[in-house]
């Protein structure tokens, strides 16, 4: 099977600390992600920018607004998509992820969305 996950982050307690301090954070997750990478299961993984254009259909034109069309005060960080056998198995996986494991992160609100896919095309 395949899984997407989504990495959640609170952006505002992150702005909040000094960037030479969320560089040091940042610089944690390496070894990390290169045990992650390690399982050879991992398909793809994108850190994402914090610019957010929601794209909506309203009487009959797509509509662009500035920001997710949900408000919440996380906002997505990273996803990355693997293949496991079943959800367990694929929890297993997501938690090698830095997202959970780089303790700093619980003071960001990181988390880790885990979701099983029932369509992907991959071009070859």
């Amino acid at each position: 099977m395949i899984f997407l996950c989504m990495g959640y982050f609170n952006p505002k307690k992150m702005d909040a600390r000094p960037r030479a301090e969320i560089e040091a954070v940042m610089s944690e997750c390496q070894p990390y992600i290169e045990k992650f990478y390690e399982s050879g299961k991992v398909l793809l993984d994108a850190g994402l920018e914090s610019e957010i254009k929601s794209l909506r259909r309203v009487n009959g034109k797509v509509m662009t607004t500035d920001g997710p069309i949900t408000k919440t005060k996380e906002m997505i960080g990273s996803i990355f998509i693997f293949e496991a056998e079943n959800m367990d198995e694929a929890i297993q996986q997501a938690s090698l992820h830095p997202t959970t494991q780089v303790s700093k992160g619980e003071e960001f609100d990181w988390y880790i969305e885990v979701r099983p896919v029932h369509y992907l095309k991959k071009d070859n």
